[in-house]
């Protein structure tokens, strides 16, 4: 049984098409965390991931009337927008840096302390390890890796959003699975 504290995505998604902000409200409350998490997962960077969480939520606001929910959830298509995003920031990221390397470079180095900082960076570092290889993979490999293995996305789910079969994305995720052993055993075996 629905209580009114908890109503359905679709009921909440039918009240946010109809421009209820209090409707959106509880749709990011309930999903901001899995669609910040996912974009970490994308991009590697704690802050580049709550920028993707803020644009995915700005796009959910402005295409509300064209979400299309899996199953009655919004998270599919959230997670999807977020993918979008993400690749959109990785772009913009990448002609940033070249930009950059135009410009001279001042050397300035401080560090900070805090422990949360420490993690945050260690977290980035191996981050930037596990994006390399995965960004290896080809796109439909990489699609099925974020929202499958990443977010938890049920495989019928990710199927759907996807446009594809649920056996097919299965066999997206076990080759991309196959792909990524390869490359962190040798990397290993490389290291000792």
């Amino acid at each position: 049984m629905t209580t009114r504290l908890h109503p359905p995505d679709q009921e909440l998604w039918s009240a946010l098409a109809g421009g209820d902000e209090a409707a959106f409200g509880q749709l990011f409350d309930r999903y901001a965390r899995a669609v910040h998490n996912h974009a970490f997962r994308l991009c590697g960077s704690w802050s580049v991931a709550e920028d993707i969480t803020q644009a995915t939520f700005l796009v959910a606001w402005r295409r509300r009337g064209e979400a299309r929910l899996v199953d009655g959830s919004a998270l599919p298509w959230l997670l999807v927008v977020a993918t979008n995003t993400a690749r959109t920031e990785w772009r913009s990221a990448r002609r940033w840096r070249a930009l950059l390397r135009r410009v001279p470079q001042e050397r300035e180095a401080h560090a900070d302390p805090a422990d949360e900082v420490v993690g945050r960076l260690d977290d980035e570092r191996r981050m930037a390890s596990v994006l390399s290889a995965v960004r290896r993979l080809p796109r439909a490999e990489r699609e099925a890796v974020a929202l499958c293995l990443w977010s938890g996305v049920p495989y019928a789910e990710a199927a759907a959003v996807l446009g594809i079969s649920e056996v097919a994305l299965r066999s997206r995720v076990s080759r991309a699975r196959a792909r990524l052993a390869r490359k962190f055993s040798t990397d290993n075996r490389q290291e000792q």
